[in-house]
């Protein structure tokens, strides 16, 4: 259910391409809120407007923002033309895009004849904080990279900072967005369309598929918007391209169940991934490597997957000189050092793949 205020805007806090952040007045005092105009139209300091202020409400992590539904003072908007493809459908939000399937599309012919990812490598992540290191590392190396952006955290492409500069850096070549996101530079039906839109539209050699910001978890085994990185590995799979699994590692975590590898990753790579997918790991001390090992040994996944040692410390160095901070779950890279040295070894595991050079598997003891 919602929660919704009516409040007045006071000033603008910062503009994107597609999001613009404002100061506004309500009758709790002042806070912080968030408008789409392509959802809400456009907004003005002085407009009265309705805000869902829900998230704020129960203190979840949407940035300590307010959304804006809708601009009270607007005599309307109209829609602009092409495209029927409906995204957030039947709600009150629903808006209309144009899909790179679609017959108004101008990549339509391309789309008919698209089944097939032609061998490349496709880095399957969960946290959206993955995404700038491992593009990083190869834009360096000189790959041409798209990145898709799934329906399970944020809808709206226009809310990550992360991709609005990889864009503008030109480290993306472009974006897709699926299911019910939105914003990216082709929108498409599902993943699998998602993902050959990438490869033979945007002429990607190498493809990161992540959720944007706000992974959901509920402590369970399965109750994780992350379930999706099993079900995507699977996907690019059968479109003949090669799963890469980014496993989440980290030794900074509090919690248990996320100490090593994640129950998240082994869960996905146990029970939801029904292929073989490479699955890069760092070399780490040999305790932390044993608790790792260990904890895939007692699943069986060394026979599953293809587990492979691709270590990677320049990648601590690339992200030191990107001018960007980088940190997940609020810890920066001098706390999960682990996490970080995993992306690096997943970046340089599809860096291999796309060279065609053999990949240092772990064989099970």
């Amino acid at each position: 259910m919602l929660e919704i205020r009516r409040g007045t805007i006071i000033k603008e806090l910062f503009a994107r391409k597609g999001i613009k952040g404002f100061l506004v007045r309500t009758e709790a005092g002042e806070a912080r809120c968030i408008a789409y105009p392509d959802l809400s139209g456009d907004i003005n300091p002085g407009d009265e407007v309705l805000l869902n202020t829900t998230a704020v409400s129960l203190n979840l992590g949407s940035g300590g923002y307010h959304y804006v539904i809708a601009n009270l003072n607007s005599t309307g908007k109209e829609m602009p033309p092409g495209g029927h493809i409906m995204k957030m459908r039947y709600t009150p939000l629903q808006i209309k895009t144009l899909s790179v399937e679609e017959e108004d599309s101008p990549h339509r012919q391309v789309m008919m004849q698209a089944d097939s990812l032609d061998r490349i490598p496709v880095l399957v992540a969960t946290l959206h904080s993955m995404v700038a290191p491992l593009a990083l590392y190869l834009q360096r190396q000189g790959f041409r990279q798209a990145y898709v952006m799934t329906d399970g955290a944020a809808l709206p492409l226009a809310f990550s900072q992360t991709v609005d500069y990889l864009k503008r850096e030109n480290i993306l070549a472009g974006t897709v967005t699926i299911g019910h996101a939105f914003g990216g530079d082709l929108e498409a039906v599902n993943v699998y369309s998602g993902l050959l839109a990438a490869r033979k539209v945007l002429q990607a050699d190498i493809i990161i598929v992540s959720m944007g910001p706000g992974i959901v978890g509920t402590g369970t085994r399965w109750g994780f918007t992350g379930i999706e990185q099993g079900q995507i590995l699977n996907a690019v799979y059968s479109l003949g391209g090669i799963p890469v699994a980014v496993p989440r590692i980290s030794f900074a975590d509090s919690r248990t169940r996320h100490r090593g590898i994640s129950h998240h990753s082994l869960t996905v790579l146990s029970r939801v991934c029904l292929v073989e997918a490479v699955v890069p790991l760092p070399d780490l001390p040999a305790d932390k490597m044993a608790y790792i090992l260990g904890q895939l040994q007692a699943r069986e996944l060394m026979e599953k997957h293809n587990i492979c040692l691709e270590d990677n410390p320049v990648m601590l160095d690339i992200l030191a000189d990107s001018g960007m901070k980088h940190s997940t779950m609020g810890r920066g890279i001098d706390e999960e050092r682990e996490f970080f040295l995993t992306l690096g070894s997943a970046a340089r595991a599809a860096e291999k793949l796309s060279r065609q050079e053999p990949l240092n598997r772990i064989h099970a003891v």
